[in-house]
């Protein structure tokens, strides 16, 4: 009798248990809010839409991107002619922005733009235009049904700042660890960060964690407290080294040694021409300390093909030769000991990935890297358009002097090695985001990485109800088991005698 009575009772204490935890299990409404970041850079402006789960707002890597748009046309620096232009060139991007978030929480929505250094050198050559394609970007975010939250320019250090900040964040580095489990993940890792290194049309920055990190650059230095934990980042921005402006730079310096309107480029391919007017290449701030009374109008490019003389040529647009620190990168600029992993995206990706130098799952070796750009500079111009038909020839015609800037850049200027260049990787994406600085912008400007670690409970609600249900099992086995053993009931004791 007593044994049906058990029986009963733990069928009931079996079904009860999974009533709860049905009904604990079951699928809660989805509370999603959304994000807009619009990267007005120098070539061109992208717009991303970012979601995540309002009930973990604090997490790291929650927040994922879930479309980006590719605005037409030119970056809006390139509207400086045509100011009023500027604004309307979103409206497409902004359309498909509305279509990806729920109509109920456009006005929630907060759409940032920030815009690099193709407005940056905008600013300096003529500070009015700037202001005016400010203006006209300003007025049709504000027009769109989404909660404008700025329009500006960022300086190069956010860019690089945000930049690490993003990688970080997706790779998971910004470690949240509470109650029992933080002496657990003390002993057991470390967490580190990875830096990041971005390269533009117009500029590229280097920012990293260095434990080298000296005072004698006190403004290339940033502190950060994420999540509880202390943060000093060495960071710099190199304007004018982006790949589209390095090459401008290039040429006015081949410019420079010139008496005739040719030249034959060992950066383009043997066969290729171009040809460019001369009025407006000294009116850019990267290249007008370079300007020169020339007697021709037009300059007319031939390509040779020739990756050794082409880096040779590049290499001359890092001055290594004067220093005034303990270390330096180029130009006289301060740059401590590399440390740790890299993480290399925007045009570093880009170029190196138009290579096929990225598939691998670990990094390619340098001088795989090197013989590979190498050999691409050598074909012909028309055997590489045959090739790549499908690509504009604007960018197909720059691949090999891209390719031996990136080389000169890492090499050159930030002196990576043999040695050390496993620790560079080149990413697009994390997961389904784009390596970048406009999340880790938005995350700052949201507050969406808290200085101090959010206050938590030692366990999850699941955990403390399955620990409770554990316990409460274990608790009254013991008491039955106590009870049988102590108050033979009658059936057993006939079953011994």
């Amino acid at each position: 009798m007593i044994l049906l009575i058990l029986g009963f009772f733990s069928t009931l204490a079996v079904i009860a248990l999974i009533a709860v935890a049905v009904t604990q299990n079951k699928p809660l409404p989805k509370n999603i809010k959304y994000g807009i970041v619009l990267d007005a850079g120098s070539s061109h402006t992208n717009l991303y839409v970012y979601e995540w789960p309002a009930e973990k707002e604090n997490d790291t890597g929650v927040v994922k991107q879930v479309e980006v748009c590719k605005v037409e046309g030119p970056g809006i620096s390139g509207y400086s002619h045509a100011t009023e232009k500027a604004g309307p060139s979103l409206a497409q991007c902004l359309q498909q922005a509305k279509e990806v978030i729920p109509s109920m929480q456009h006005k929630e929505t907060p759409v940032y733009l920030g815009a690099t250094a193709g407005m940056r050198l905008l600013r300096l050559q003529n500070e009015s235009a700037a202001e005016k394609v400010l203006s006209s970007v300003e007025k049709t975010l504000r027009l769109a049904p989404f909660s404008f939250q700025g329009a500006r320019i960022i300086t190069g250090q956010e860019e690089g700042a945000y930049g690490w900040i993003t990688i970080n964040y997706l790779l998971g580095n910004f470690k949240q660890v509470s109650g029992w489990k933080k002496l657990l993940h003390s002993l057991t890792s470390i967490s580190e960060t990875s830096g990041a290194l971005d390269l533009g049309g117009a500029s590229t920055q280097i920012t990293f964690v260095s434990k080298e990190l000296s005072s004698e650059s006190p403004e290339n230095q940033l502190y950060f407290r994420l999540y509880g934990k202390d943060y000093q980042v060495y960071t710099h921005s190199f304007l004018c080294y982006g790949k589209d402006q390095a090459l401008q730079q290039k040429l006015a310096r081949d410019l420079q040694a010139m008496d005739s309107g040719s030249l034959l480029d060992p950066c383009f391919h043997q066969g290729y021409q171009r040809t460019i007017n001369i009025s407006d290449f000294f009116k850019n701030p990267c290249t007008s300390d370079m300007k020169k009374q020339l007697p021709f109008s037009q300059l007319d490019i031939k390509g040779e093909g020739n990756y050794q003389k082409c880096r040779e040529n590049i290499q001359k647009l890092f001055n290594k030769t004067n220093c005034p620190y303990s270390s330096c990168s180029f130009n006289g600029i301060y740059l401590p000991p590399l440390q740790g992993n890299f993480g290399a995206f925007s045009a570093f990706y880009f170029v190196m990935n138009f290579l096929n130098l990225t598939s691998e799952p670990s990094p390619t070796a340098l001088n795989k890297v090197t013989s590979t750009i190498a050999s691409f500079c050598d074909r012909p111009w028309q055997e590489v358009k045959t090739a790549y038909h499908h690509i504009k020839e604007k960018y197909l015609s720059e691949y090999c002097f891209s390719g031996a800037y990136i080389l000169s850049l890492l090499e050159n200027g930030y002196e990576f090695t043999e040695n050390n260049w496993q620790m560079i990787h080149f990413l697009g994406k994390i997961g389904s985001s784009d390596a970048g600085w406009t999340l880790g912008y938005m995350l700052n400007l949201t507050n969406m990485i808290p200085a101090e670690e959010p206050a938590r409970p030692p366990l999850s609600h699941g955990s403390y109800v399955g620990l409770m249900v554990l316990c409460s099992l274990v608790l009254v086995s013991v008491l039955l088991f106590a009870w049988l053993l102590f108050h033979k009931p009658k059936c057993l004791q006939k079953g011994i005698v």
